[in-house]
C-alpha cells in the first residue's frame, strides 16, 4: 500500500541530507547570518557541537509573521523564480536550513528586524513548534541548537568524538573568517575565544589571526583581472610547501568550494617550481559571472560546476604566474638560514585570553622543507673557452619569455663566483646568489621544451626499427594518437593488420625508452595530454641534468656571463626543472641580521 509519509517523519528523511554533523548546522546557520547582511557574527560551541551550538548576529533579523515561515520547508528569501537559479549570489537559497536543523535538535530562535521594538523567539522541538512570544532583545538574530539527533539516536553513533567534531567546525570557521574578512567573527569553543577577527577586510591580517603561523607572513599578494575573472588572495612562495592539500583554500563568488580545476590551474603555475609531491599553501578567490556557475549541485553547496573548466584554470594559473614573477615572491636567504629565536616564539605564543588552535585539536602542522633530489649522472666537463660559443649560438629558446621578473636581469652585476659553484651578483638593493648547475640545467631544458614543441622535430634515425602491436579497438582509432606521435618526433607507419613500425625516434629519448613511451602513450592515449605527458618530461628534465654544467666546474668570466644572459631569457628562470630555486637573494637587513647589526 503506498501511503504519504507523516511530516515528523519526512522531516527527519530530507534532514539526512543536510544535517550530517555538528559542522553542516554551524555552516547553514553561519551563511543565514552573512545573508542577512551582518557585520558582527559570534558562533559558540561546547562537547564538538552535540550538545550546544548558539550563532549570533547583527543582521536584518525576521519579522514577527514570518518566524514560523522561516522553519517550513523551501522557505527563503534568496530566490523567487526559476530564472533565479542561474544567477545565485546569496550563500543559502534552497530554503531547506532551518527546517532540516530544527527536525533534529531543540532549536531556539530569537530575532527582532532594527525597526521593531520587540523581538519574537520561538522555540521547535523536533519540528514541532512548541512556543512563540515576544520578547526584549538586541536587534539582529541569535539561534541555539541543543541535543543534536535527540529524537533519531541511531544516527548519534555515527558522530565522532567531540575533538574530531570540534576539529570540523574550527576548520570551518576558519575558512569562513577568510572570505569574510570585512565581517568581525568571533569563535568559542567550550568556553574558550579561539580567535576574533577584526572585521577590517586585511586578508593577511585574517591569515595571521586564524591560524597563527608565522611563516605566512611572507605569504604572497595575488591580484590579477582577466576578462570574465577575477582571482584575489595569498599564495606561498616555493619555499614553503606541504605534503598535502590540506593548506588550499578555494572560494568562488565569496563560497567556500572544492574545486578540481581550481585545483589543476594552481598545480600549472607551480610546476617546475616544487619538488613532485610537494603542495603550496593557497588562499584563492574567484569571482565571476554568477549564471556562469552552477552551485545547485548538492545541498552542502561545496560543489561547484563551471560553464568553461579551461577558463577558469587558465585564470588560476596565470594570475598565480603574476603573483610568483614578483620580487617577494623569490627565495630568500631568510626562507633557509635565519631561524626564529626562542625570544620570538615566547613572544608568539596565543595569550590565556586567546586559546591556540593546534593545542584544540591536539595536531602540529608540518613546516616547509626544502631538499635536493636532483638526478647525478655523469658527465665530461667541456673546454672552458668553448661553452661561451655553444652558449651564444644557441640563446633563442623557443618558449614565451616570462612577462614579469623580480628583477631586470640588465642591472644585475656579476661580483664572482664561490666554490666553483654559486655565481654572486648585486643589483644596487639586493644581494644574489644563483647556483650555475640549476640554472643551467633550466637553460638546456627550455631549449629541448622549444625543440619537444617546434614544428620541425629534432629526429634520430635508428639502426633496427622497431615494431609494436596494437588491439584492434586502438587500430581503428588511429587517428586519435598516430598523428600525435608523428608531432613528438616519431617516424611510425602502419605494418600489418594490427602493427606498426617505427624507424626515427625524438632526439632526447634512448631507443628503449622511445619503445616504452609508445606503448605506454597508445594504451593510455585517452588521458594523455601532449607536452603535459609525464613520461616525455621526465626524459627532458633528465636530459638537461646531464648536459648542464656541474658543480665544481670553474666557468670562465664570459662563460658566466654567457648563462646569465641565457638564463634571463627563460620562461621560469627562477627554478631549475626539479623545483629547486636557481636564485637566492639577500637584502641588506638579511646580511646584517646575520651579523647581529640588527
Amino acid at each position: 500500500m503506498i501511503r504519504v509519509l507523516e511530516k515528523n517523519i519526512s522531516d527527519k528523511i530530507a534532514a539526512g541530507e543536510v544535517i550530517e554533523r555538528p559542522v553542516s548546522i554551524v555552516k547553514e546557520l553561519l551563511e543565514n547570518s552573512i545573508d542577512s547582511g551582518a557585520d558582527t557574527i559570534s558562533v559558540e560551541i561546547k562537547n564538538g557541537g552535540k550538545t550546544f551550538i548558539r550563532v549570533t548576529d547583527n543582521g536584518c533579523g525576521i519579522e514577527a509573521d514570518q518566524v514560523e515561515t522561516a522553519f517550513l520547508r523551501h522557505a527563503t528569501s534568496k530566490i523567487e523564480t526559476v530564472a533565479d537559479l542561474t544567477s545565485i549570489s546569496s550563500l543559502g537559497f534552497r530554503g531547506e536550513a532551518l527546517a532540516s536543523v530544527a527536525a533534529v535538535t531543540q532549536t531556539t530562535l530569537i530575532t527582532r528586524p532594527e525597526a521593531e521594538k520587540t523581538g519574537r523567539r520561538l522555540l521547535i522541538n523536533g519540528s514541532e513548534v512548541v512556543e512563540n512570544v515576544p520578547v526584549g532583545c538586541p536587534h539582529g538574530t541569535t539561534i541555539i541548537v541543543t541535543d543534536l539527533f535527540y529524537n533519531t539516536p541511531a544516527r548519534r553513533q555515527f558522530l565522532k568524538s567531540d575533538s574530531a567534531e570540534s576539529g570540523m567546525i574550527i576548520d570551518l570557521m576558519s575558512e569562513m573568517a577568510l572570505a569574510y574578512t570585512d565581517i568581525k567573527i568571533q569563535f568559542i569553543n567550550n568556553g574558550n575565544v579561539l580567535f576574533a577577527t577584526a572585521g577590517d577586510s586585511s586578508l593577511k591580517k585574517t591569515i595571521m589571526t586564524v591560524y597563527r603561523q608565522r611563516e605566512y607572513d611572507d605569504l604572497a599578494d595575488v591580484d590579477f583581472t582577466t576578462p570574465g575573472f577575477t582571482v584575489t588572495g595569498c599564495i606561498s612562495r616555493p619555499s614553503l610547501s606541504r605534503s598535502t592539500r590540506r593548506d588550499q583554500i578555494f572560494f568562488v563568488n565569496g563560497r567556500i568550494v572544492k574545486s578540481k580545476v581550481i585545483e589543476k590551474g594552481l598545480s600549472e603555475a607551480y610546476k617546475e617550481r616544487l619538488f613532485k609531491g610537494r603542495y603550496p599553501v593557497a588562499f584563492l578567490f574567484l569571482e565571476t559571472d554568477p549564471a556562469s556557475v552552477d552551485v545547485n549541485i548538492h545541498p552542502n553547496k561545496k560543489e561547484v560546476r563551471f560553464h568553461d573548466d579551461k577558463a577558469v584554470e587558465l585564470a588560476v594559473k596565470e594570475a598565480v604566474i603574476d603573483a610568483l614573477g614578483t620580487k617577494e615572491a623569490m627565495a630568500g636567504a631568510a626562507d633557509y638560514f635565519i631561524k626564529q629565536s626562542n625570544a620570538e616564539k615566547a613572544k608568539d605564543k596565543p595569550t590565556p585570553e586567546q586559546v591556540d588552535i593546534k593545542q584544540i585539536l591536539s595536531s602540529k602542522r608540518e613546516t616547509s622543507e626544502v631538499s635536493d633530489n636532483i638526478v647525478k649522472s655523469e658527465r665530461s666537463v667541456p673546454q672552458a673557452e668553448a661553452a661561451p660559443q655553444e652558449m651564444t649560438s644557441k640563446s633563442h629558446i623557443l618558449v614565451e619569455e616570462t612577462k614579469l621578473k623580480p628583477f631586470d636581469f640588465n642591472n644585475l652585476t656579476i661580483t664572482g663566483c664561490i666554490f666553483d659553484t654559486y655565481i654572486t651578483a648585486v643589483d644596487g638593493e639586493d644581494f644574489y646568489m644563483i647556483d650555475q648547475h640549476a640554472a643551467h640545467e633550466r637553460i638546456f631544458y627550455e631549449k629541448l621544451v622549444g625543440q619537444y614543441g617546434a614544428d620541425e622535430k629534432v629526429r634520430q634515425m635508428i639502426l633496427t626499427p622497431f615494431t609494436v602491436d596494437v588491439p584492434l579497438s586502438v587500430k581503428e582509432n588511429q587517428y586519435d594518437w598516430l598523428d600525435s606521435l608523428r608531432d613528438m618526433g616519431y617516424l611510425i607507419e602502419e605494418f600489418g593488420p594490427n602493427s606498426y613500425i617505427v624507424k626515427e625516434i625524438p632526439d632526447f629519448m634512448e631507443i628503449s625508452e622511445a619503445e616504452n613511451f609508445v606503448k605506454d602513450y597508445i594504451e593510455n592515449v585517452s588521458e594523455r595530454d601532449d607536452l603535459g605527458n609525464t613520461v616525455v618530461i621526465d626524459k627532458l628534465i633528465t636530459r638537461s641534468c646531464k648536459s648542464a654544467v656541474k658543480a665544481h666546474d670553474h666557468l670562465s668570466a664570459a662563460e658566466i656571463q654567457a648563462l646569465i644572459d641565457q638564463l634571463k631569457l627563460c620562461r621560469n628562470p627562477f627554478s631549475c626543472p626539479h623545483g629547486r630555486p636557481t636564485f637566492i637573494r639577500f637584502s641588506i637587513y638579511d646580511i646584517e641580521k646575520m651579523f647581529k647589526r640588527v
